[in-house]
């Protein structure tokens, strides 16, 4: 079986948010979830908002093209939760870290502020 048998045979298994993350379909990943995909969901370990992160770093170091953080503005656009720890101990700002993303580190922590704004609003409004 050559290298790249092996590599579609994972992509058939990957639900259908995480192949359009791994092969970058931008349109694809808005389409689904756009009809209602977890943006928090979870394949092989790891949750569309870390893939994404990872892909988006290994992407940029192996092409030696800049970073960009497309990706990960649309899933945090949809929702998906900038701290969530996915099955395999990575939280979204730890896997930029890892991959040296400093975009989408930026993205997560606006995010992250933000929900802890429109938190507190809530408290304030509920008295």
């Amino acid at each position: 079986m050559s290298d790249n048998e092996g590599q579609q045979s994972v992509e058939e298994e990957w639900t259908p948010a995480h192949r359009a993350v791994e092969l970058g379909e931008y349109e694809e990943l808005a389409r689904l979830l756009a009809g209602g995909v977890d943006p928090d969901e979870v394949c092989f370990g790891q949750t569309l908002l870390v893939h994404a992160i990872d892909l988006e770093g290994d992407s940029a170091r192996q092409s030696g093209k800049p970073l960009n953080s497309v990706l990960t503005a649309i899933l945090l656009a949809y929702g998906a939760d900038p701290a969530l720890v996915d099955p395999d101990g990575d939280t979204p700002l730890s896997m930029a870290k890892m991959v040296n993303h400093v975009a989408a580190e930026n993205l997560l922590r606006s995010f992250m502020q933000g929900k802890l704004e429109d938190f507190r609003s809530v408290r304030r409004c509920r008295g």
